[in-house]
């Protein structure tokens, strides 16, 4: 996980607007946002993305 996605993950998590373990809701908020690089990496990295969520580290 590179910088640029923690800080999209992070931007998503201080809105407030959704629960981050709900990955769908996230990706539509990434893409509203043009987040794509994030969008791209819970499609492809959901494991990795959940982890970080639930643990705070990579």
């Amino acid at each position: 996980m590179n910088p640029r996605i923690k800080k999209q993950i992070i931007a998503i998590q201080e809105s407030g607007l959704t629960n981050m373990l709900d990955t769908n809701y996230v990706q539509r908020l990434a893409h509203e946002r043009n987040f794509f690089d994030l969008v791209i990496f819970i499609e492809d990295h959901r494991k990795d993305y959940l982890h970080f969520i639930m643990n705070g580290d990579e």
